[in-house]
């Protein structure tokens, strides 16, 4: 198979120099790829901005915005069989770029937002034969949450993960399939994390 997987954060720029980011290293889409290509596919990574190495095999896409990671992840999806959405994008981007430095003022900066294009959910909609596996990260309780996400976003499963997972090594998982059973629950490090995720794909997806 020839998989898509998107990895780390976007950064939503506000001025020439400040942005808004998330704490996203990109080892859990990044230790994805790896297990991919361990397992005999081919893999696109599209990758937000991180510090990490490229994983041996992969074609490497670099990009920095949500728009840009969502142009990339439509023309990319059109020659996948399936796409694994690791990455923690931007929800918001300012509507207005400053050009240059915004400067002090003495009183309160006030940014106004703007939703971001949810790449999951139109790649979702566009999948026809291929298949979508997305990540959520939720508290505790966010089984509902993770399960009304896999169903709007139109995906064959999710992964359900907790905010303690960002910027560790380890990660616990509870996999979702499209009945909503838990089918695969996992903690450890993200390494293997990452295979026995592929593990389940290889099982269940691949055709």
């Amino acid at each position: 198979m020839r998989i898509l997987i998107t990895a780390g954060p976007t950064r939503e720029y506000f001025d020439k120099v400040r942005y808004l980011t998330n704490a996203s290293t990109g080892q859990m889409g990044y230790a994805l790829a790896t297990a991919a290509r361990e397992h005999g596919h081919e893999v696109i990574l599209i990758s937000g901005p991180v510090h990490l190495p490229p994983p041996a095999g992969c074609e490497l896409i670099s990009v920095e915005s949500t728009s840009d990671m969502r142009e990339a992840a439509v023309r990319e999806f059109s020659r996948c069989d399936g796409v694994i959405a690791t990455a923690a994008v931007c929800d918001y981007t300012p509507r207005q770029r400053i050009d240059g430095k915004i400067a002090k003022t003495g009183g309160p900066l006030i940014l106004e937002l703007v939703e971001t294009p949810d790449i999951l959910a139109e790649l979702g909609r566009t999948k026809a034969h291929r298949w979508a596996v997305g990540f959520a990260l939720e508290a505790a309780s966010g089984y509902e949450h993770a399960l009304a996400k896999m169903r709007e976003k139109n995906c064959d499963a999710i992964v359900l993960n907790g905010p303690s997972a960002i910027g560790s090594p380890d990660n616990e998982i509870n996999l979702l399939d499209k009945t909503g059973n838990i089918a695969l629950h996992y903690a450890g490090s993200k390494r293997n994390v990452a295979e026995a995720i592929m593990g389940w794909i290889d099982s269940h997806l691949a055709k």
